[in-house]
């Protein structure tokens, strides 16, 4: 699978292990923007990521930051984007199930690094359900582009 990793400076460290693990695992991993821990700007990686995955260059993105929660609303201002603020492998799961998110964003602060790894492989390996959630989903498009969630069945 292609994945396109980030980080701001919180999330670094957790971000070189996670891609040299993925990497082991066989997975096509690129890592963008400043990975040197030098402060940065989440929503500049955030950007990165959503772009590689709005572009079709990575299937999915992963996100680290300090809380997770700045990563996400960054993300998902990138068209296309359904990134998801994730704690455990049960949101994991329900992101990818229900709402089909593409973007997975997560906190370095509360996290230990064993935990991130097992909700990357749920994430990973969960697949999108369909049926009564495409429409859900049909909706949030809708909402991007500029139109009425109701309008669509």
């Amino acid at each position: 699978m292609k994945l396109a990793l980030s980080a701001d400076h919180r999330g670094v460290t957790a971000t070189r292990q996670l891609a040299d693990r993925l990497k082991g695992q066989g997975h096509d991993v690129t890592v963008y923007g400043n990975m040197t821990g030098e402060m940065c700007d989440y929503p500049e990686p955030a950007c990165l990521v959503g772009k590689a995955v709005s572009n079709k260059q990575a299937d999915l993105g992963i996100l680290v930051c300090g809380s997770g929660i700045g990563m996400c609303i960054a993300a998902n201002k990138v068209k296309g984007v359904r990134a998801a603020l994730v704690h455990d492998e049960l949101t994991a799961e329900m992101a990818r199930s229900h709402n089909d998110a593409n973007v997975l964003c997560m906190s370095a602060d509360l996290l230990g690094q064993r935990l991130i790894e097992k909700i990357v492989d749920v994430f990973l390996s969960t697949n999108f359900q369909g049926g009564r959630h495409e429409r859900r989903v049909r909706k949030i498009a809708a909402i991007e582009n500029g139109q009425d969630p109701a309008s669509v069945a």
